[in-house]
């Protein structure tokens, strides 16, 4: 797909990207088998693999993890909350405490009963739930840790984006993100990194990138995507808020891994629960 030498024409590239992300995506989420990393009788810790949707939203055709929950926990369909979609109708959401993005992967919280719910909901108010993640992102940071502190709202042009910038519209509910640098990386953005590094006299041509741990104190959604596009250096494939740049580092979805999550379980035993890397990222070798 991608090399230094007879580059296909830049409209041609990003077509061909596009349906290999549309290709990559309904591959995911065709995957029936969902991996169970945590289990007790109130509590389930899986790991969704990107292109999944948790629950439906009234729009998206599915499937859904949702459906799975369904199918394997039936007792849990009456478990939750229901959500409302656009247009003020009730969704359900079985077991949902949660939620990850679609093209988000990781370990992700599901509870099978009331007892289970309203545990993992207290926690997630009172914050005391501890998720950690794992995102490449552009750029260089100069600082081998940080805190982004900075309120979201709603985007002023497009609905389906928050703004943590100046001219956020809409109540701006405070959000902070602590950050860890893990290691940086060159690469030409269009390729893989090389596996021994730039080739001699090529560095000036490769972008900059940065595999970071990230740990939100709150839990706004989009977070994470929302305060690095925020200080100018976006999550590498995140179309939705870097619509601008290119698919990179060999990734075909948003380059964030939902990679660990600690709780409290019913019986007061605190609970840590780790996802193994997906193929996306183990290319790169964290």
């Amino acid at each position: 797909m991608c090399c230094a030498r007879g580059l296909v024409p830049i409209q041609d590239f990003f077509i061909l990207h596009l349906l290999s992300r549309l290709t990559y995506i309904q591959c995911m989420s065709n995957k029936g088998a969902i991996e169970i990393l945590y289990e007790d009788d109130d509590i389930l810790a899986v790991n969704k693999p990107a292109g999944l949707i948790v629950h439906d939203d009234g729009r998206s055709k599915g499937p859904f993890l949702t459906d799975w929950i369904a199918e394997k926990y039936p007792e849990a369909m009456k478990v939750g909350e229901p959500a409302r979609n656009t247009k003020g109708e009730e969704i359900a959401r079985p077991g949902i405490v949660h939620r990850l993005d679609r093209e988000t992967s990781g370990v992700l919280l599901v509870a099978k009963t009331a007892k289970g719910f309203e545990s993992l909901k207290k926690q997630f108010q009172d914050r005391t739930i501890k998720k950690k993640y794992l995102a490449y992102i552009w750029g260089s940071l100069e600082e081998e840790f940080g805190t982004i502190n900075r309120p979201i709202g709603r985007n002023v042009s497009d609905f389906r984006r928050w703004s943590a910038q100046r001219g956020a519209r809409g109540e701006l509910r405070e959000a902070e993100t602590y950050w860890t640098k893990i290691k940086d990386l060159k690469s030409n953005p269009l390729c893989h990194p090389p596996a021994g590094g730039a080739e001699s006299g090529e560095d000036e041509k490769l972008e900059k990138f940065t595999l970071v741990e990230v740990e939100p104190k709150t839990g706004r959604t989009h977070q994470i995507r929302v305060h690095f596009a925020a200080i100018q250096h976006p999550v590498v494939g995140d179309r939705l808020y870097a619509p601008s740049r290119p698919m990179a580092l060999g990734f075909e979805r948003t380059a964030l891994h939902a990679k660990s999550v600690s709780f409290e379980n019913c019986q007061g035993k605190q609970i840590s629960v780790e996802a193994p890397l997906p193929e996306d990222f183990k290319n790169l070798e964290v």
